[in-house]
């Protein structure tokens, strides 16, 4: 099949595939006048590397996996569990560097709502203030 047939069928788009190639995620064959052409085990392939960019994953850290797949022994399983395991490890330290910068943030709109408590009842003084000498 042709690269758009893939991309409708895998539902990415054709600039996906041509960066999943470029990446060596996924490979195809050329034809004479140089189309590229995927077989039908290429869709899961496809499907397969959206679920992992979908995990947070990188292409390179993607391509360190794909050896599980074309390739499958209990090595390069416990390799690929292993890597996963790492990328799990960064995510939750980075989740954990977001809820800081997130407590900091409130911190920050406390003390702005209540400086702003502060500028709306010292306005509303100075205008108790301006009336009761008006009326004088």
């Amino acid at each position: 099949m042709r690269i758009g047939e893939l991309a409708e069928r895998a539902g990415v788009s054709v600039r996906s595939l041509r960066y999943y190639e470029e990446q060596k995620l996924l490979a195809s064959t050329r034809s004479a006048s140089g189309q590229r052409h995927y077989t039908d085990d290429d869709i899961e392939r496809v499907r397969f590397i959206q679920n992992l960019y979908a995990a947070g994953l990188s292409s390179r850290t993607i391509a360190e996996l794909l050896p599980c797949v074309d390739s499958p022994s209990e090595e390069n399983s416990d390799a690929a569990l292993d890597r996963m395991s790492q990328e799990r490890d960064r995510l939750t330290t980075h989740i954990a560097e977001l809820v800081q910068t997130r407590d900091a943030l409130d911190g920050l709109m406390t003390s702005a709502r209540a400086y702003r408590d502060q500028l709306q009842a010292a306005s509303a003084a100075s205008a108790a203030s301006t009336a009761s000498t008006a009326c004088v």
